[in-house]
């Protein structure tokens, strides 16, 4: 009875164990290290080890598979991009050509306003040319009248004296 009671003691004493070794990441490690070098001497250990180990290793195919799913993601991406490159450069032009109708109309609109400041120079330069024509005018009427007078004047102080000299 004895040999049943201490049987169950160290069963409970193994399950608290293991209990523990669940709980705490810190102790599991600990008895890993421990235990590890003694599994190692161990030639059916090693191979158990070596091939749980290279059940979580990545192989050649895993490697290209892996390549072949980046580049086809990185191929994806790109189209994206340039899906949206293409949409950005389809809105541009819209409205560039939505522009150059009103560029036009500005256009038209300055060579309008170029023709009426060139036909109103034209009219200033003809009216200012008419003023200078008169202005030559007037100066020649004024000049003929000056001497006009003047020759009154001498006329009419020099003939008294001369009068009055010879008489």
């Amino acid at each position: 009875m004895w040999a049943a009671n201490n049987y169950s003691e160290e069963m409970s004493t193994g399950r608290e164990l293991l209990e523990e070794l669940r709980r705490d990441e810190e102790l599991r490690r600990a008895l890993a290290e421990e235990l590890l070098p003694e599994a190692l001497r161990h030639k059916e250990l090693r191979r158990t080890i070596l091939l749980a180990v290279s059940r979580e290793m990545a192989t050649k195919e895993d490697l290209d598979k892996l390549g072949r799913e980046i580049k086809a993601y990185i191929d994806a991406r790109i189209g994206d991009v340039n899906a949206r490159i293409e949409d950005l450069n389809t809105g541009i032009n819209g409205r560039i050509n939505d522009l150059n109708p009103r560029i036009e109309d500005l256009n038209r609109r300055i060579s309008d306003l170029q023709t009426r400041i060139n036909d109103l120079q034209t009219t200033l330069n003809s009216r200012i040319d008419d003023v200078n024509k008169r202005v030559g005018d007037l100066y020649g009427v004024v000049k003929a009248s000056l001497v006009a007078i003047v020759v009154t004047l001498a006329s009419t102080i020099l003939v008294p004296l001369i009068l009055k000299i010879l008489f």
